[in-house]
């Protein structure tokens, strides 16, 4: 076979490869709502599938939180010496079968963030427009400097791996989403919430905040019905290249 007939078999197959697993996306994405509640759908997964993925959390959360704690320590005391508030914020945040936890950030914000922010949505419509959209402000004024920095960095996520070692997150999974947005889910909320949620996934490696909530919707269904140990290997693998290259991510 000639090099040229070798590169037409090759871009053929990898075609055929692709359209294979967009229409697998597609029959994942399209099947109804299932009609279990997120406890029976708990239920129903592998107990050898969710202790391996929990054995991986637990060990790769002591590894990041080891190794990583001199820069935790260092990024701990510029957000101190930034602007006056703690050094960490927790939010109240949807887990797995709907049991609520704190979810741990860096502080990015500043301390009358929440005073701020009601008087930027009384004064800017549609500002309140995108916050009512999102749930968040690609031009935010309660951001701090540093805060803007972690964020576009995703550094402001790492304490989340006392989340994960606790029980409360995976490294990978669902988006963490607050009580305000699970009506936006509707009828496919169940299935998201029968998974913990992520550190890191299919939202954070495919935009972020550049996509629309219907597309994060989906996203999240779709990680919640085809989760895998390949498929965290990859989205953990893409993480750190949406970290290292720059970008657009959508972190903000």
């Amino acid at each position: 076979m000639s090099s040229a007939s070798r590169r037409f078999v090759l871009h053929s197959g990898s075609k055929n490869i692709k359209r294979e697993a967009s229409r697998r996306h597609l029959e994942v994405l399209s099947a109804p709502p299932s009609p279990l509640p997120a406890t029976d759908l708990i239920g129903q997964q592998s107990r050898l599938g969710r202790s391996i993925k929990r054995t991986g959390d637990v060990v790769f959360s002591i590894a990041v939180l080891t190794l990583g704690s001199p820069v935790l320590l260092l990024l701990a005391m510029l957000v101190k010496l930034s602007s006056p508030g703690p050094v960490f914020y927790v939010q109240r945040r949807v887990g797995r079968n709907y049991k609520r936890f704190g979810c741990i950030k860096f502080r990015t914000m500043r301390s009358d963030a929440d005073e701020v922010l009601s008087n930027v949505l009384a004064q800017s419509p549609s500002m309140r427009a995108e916050f009512e959209r999102d749930f968040k402000l690609r031009k935010d004024p309660r951001i701090t400097p540093i805060g803007n920095f972690l964020r576009r960095s995703s550094l402001d996520e790492l304490p989340q791996f006392i989340n994960v070692l606790l029980g409360e997150m995976s490294v990978v999974g669902p988006r963490p989403i607050v009580d305000k947005e699970l009506e936006r889910y509707g009828e496919f909320m169940d299935e998201v919430a029968s998974v913990r949620p992520g550190l890191t996934g299919l939202w954070q490696v495919s935009g972020r905040n550049n996509l629309s909530y219907s597309q994060r919707v989906r996203l999240d269904l779709a990680y919640a019905r085809r989760r895998s140990f390949i498929l965290d290997l990859a989205i953990i693998l893409r993480t750190f290249g949406v970290l290292l290259l720059p970008m657009d991510r959508g972190a903000y």
